[in-house]
């Protein structure tokens, strides 16, 4: 096997191991979820000021049901294109903007901090699309799933300022 042909081979797993590793990433993708426990809908949350256009509460739920199942796909789809091995910097982006995900709900809901949650959301914005780009590069359905997580994460973003700014 030469150079050009090595860089080209990427073993496809089995059905069972590609079924398993998918199992994994909507698993981890949702863990994200847990942090919702610093979610009340009572309470500090209640009393902010929010902008007309912010969403109903209800809305939430199932947006993120959608968007961590497209997520979690994305991440599949990019590690079938050789695991770990070949695809490490994509899916590093992938674990980092979902741990920044992870922090989020805490500084916002937990901490009551709207300014640093600010800060953290627009860290995660910038690391969404460092992996979209990372994931279009390895296999443009990936890049194209995580669209709609992007766009909601912008308009999340400017929903956090305005609720900080009215603060």
């Amino acid at each position: 096997m030469n150079a050009t042909t090595s860089d080209q081979y990427r073993p496809t797993p089995s059905a069972g191991r590609s079924l398993a590793a998918l199992v994994g990433w909507l698993l981890l993708t949702y863990g994200v979820s847990a942090t919702a426990v610093f979610v009340s809908t009572g309470g500090w949350n209640a009393t902010l000021a929010k902008p007309a256009w912010n969403p109903p509460g209800w809305v939430f739920g199932p947006v993120w049901t959608i968007l961590y199942a497209m997520m979690a796909v994305a991440a599949w789809r990019v590690w079938l294109q050789g695991g770990w091995s070949q695809q490490k910097t994509a899916l590093r982006l992938y674990l980092l903007q979902w741990a920044l995900n992870a922090l989020w709900t805490p500084l916002f809901f937990g901490l009551h901090q709207p300014g640093w949650a600010l800060a953290e959301i627009l860290v995660l914005l910038a690391a969404i699309l460092a992996t979209m780009r990372a994931f279009w590069r390895v296999d443009r359905p990936a890049g194209l799933l995580l669209l709609p997580y992007a766009a909601w994460v912008a308009f999340a973003t400017a929903l956090n300022w305005t609720i900080w700014r009215m603060s």
